[in-house]
């Protein structure tokens, strides 16, 4: 029995998807989308000393186990079939008599995070912001395109360039904030400085960008020079409950927010909101979770009201890809928030929240832009930060892509104001 032969019986389902083995076995279509490569016998170890989705994406990403062809069509089938999922019992007594695989425990990859201190104390949430964005500009730049910007996209039409739909999601931003010459502009977790470069380029704003990031703000002040808006623009390696040069007449929060948690979800908005002058806005962008059905407590168990939302719903097939493997490889101390908590959040600490948009499909349509650069430009990105940290890259925005297709992930923007009296400084019928 070939060692592909095996792990295609234990897979849940059918299979349209092929597996390759370094003992030269093949199972599956020979026109499949998608083919998984059993490089080394580690592979099988991997997956059955931590069995489900950590395994298989450890064993991704050490490159024990390669997804050759199209890994949406890989994470496709994981998503329909339940998950990506063996038996580890038979497998483990199967192995054992045919001498295919090990059972001896395998250390994590390099580039699994390994954080220590609080979760979300300052030292903490910069060594978090180091992991993932002090990577390497020139790959950021590989994946992300000129624009250098890490965040949803918002398409006028599908055939929209990234470049073009990037600057629209800024243009929509200002327009939501009402920026206008010479206001002051917080853009807080400001990233390589995509947005304060747009708000005082076209805008004319005075911006100031925060990040706990040391290559974003060398390259964000190196771009606003370029730029020729130094005399606009400041860029600080700063925590934003460190900012004490308020009032700012807008802030903006893109893609940071995600990174605050619950915990310090209230002092998050609680300090952006004495940072704001009255009658100022804020607009928090952030990707977010569906809300899940509640239990009846009277009878203890879901209803069928809550069955059907959880129907509609679809599946949340990519939820540990999402949760586990995110928080080793890619955002550790992440953590996702359904709106409706932001927006009462947001209102018990005193703003008046006045729009709510969600961009799920934009974020999708960006993900798949991003995997498609970093597909061109695989070699170049490898020999700039390795394979391990190439394929973590690969494996988390295709998966996020599909969560967003599938609605198990969300993004919203909101916008608040810090009421000043009665007076809200909004038109009648903003046109956003």
């Amino acid at each position: 029995m070939t060692l592909a032969s095996v792990l295609a019986d234990f897979v849940e389902g059918d299979i349209p998807i092929a597996i390759e083995a370094y003992d030269g076995s093949r199972a599956g279509p020979a026109d499949a989308r998608a083919t998984v490569v059993i490089v080394r016998p580690d592979a099988v170890s991997r997956v059955l000393t931590r069995p489900g989705e950590l395994g298989i994406a450890r064993a991704y990403v050490t490159g024990d186990l390669d997804i050759r062809g199209d890994v949406f069509a890989l994470l496709e089938f994981a998503a329909d079939a339940g998950g990506l999922r063996l038996d580890p019992k038979r497998l483990t007594g199967l192995l054992r008599t045919t001498g295919l695989g090990s059972l001896r425990p395998l250390p994590p990859p390099p580039e699994e995070a390994r954080l220590r201190g609080g979760v979300h104390t300052r030292r903490r949430d910069r060594a978090a912001i180091t992991h993932h964005y002090d990577v390497s500009n020139a790959f950021y730049r590989l994946v992300l395109g000129e624009s250098m910007t890490y965040s949803c996209a918002v398409f006028d039409d599908r055939n929209d360039t990234l470049e073009q739909a990037q600057q629209s999601k800024y243009e929509l931003i200002s327009r939501k904030l009402g920026l206008a010459p010479d206001m002051r502009l917080l853009d807080v977790g400001c990233g390589w400085g995509g947005m304060v470069l747009h708000a005082a380029g076209r805008h004319g704003v005075r911006g100031v960008g925060v990040t706990l990031s040391h290559e974003q703000e060398e390259l964000a002040t190196k771009r606003i020079a370029e730029a020729g808006l130094t005399d606009r623009i400041d860029i600080r390696l700063q925590d934003y409950r460190d900012v004490r040069d308020g009032p700012f007449d807008a802030i903006s929060s893109i893609g940071m927010f995600e990174h605050v948690g619950r915990a310090r979800m209230q002092e998050y908005f609680t300090r952006l909101y004495d940072l704001l002058r009255p009658g100022a806005r804020l607009l928090n962008h952030a990707i977010g979770r569906p809300g899940y059905p509640q239990p009846d407590t009277r009878r203890g168990r879901t209803t069928a009201t809550a069955r059907r939302i959880a129907s509609a719903a679809g599946s949340r097939t990519m939820s540990k890809i999402q949760s586990e493997f995110m928080q080793r490889y890619v955002f550790p101390d992440g953590e996702l928030h359904e709106v409706g908590v932001v927006v009462a959040m947001l209102q018990e600490t005193g703003f008046e929240v006045r729009h709510v948009e969600t961009l799920r499909e934009h974020y999708a349509l960006t993900l798949r832009r991003w995997v498609a650069n970093l597909e061109t430009n695989w070699d170049a990105a490898v020999a700039e930060v390795g394979a391990g940290r190439a394929r973590v890259w690969r494996l988390y925005m295709a998966a996020s892509a599909l969560g967003f297709e599938r609605g198990d992930l969300q993004i919203h923007q909101v916008l608040a104001v810090r009421p000043d009296g009665g007076r809200s400084e909004m038109p009648l019928r903003p046109a956003f």
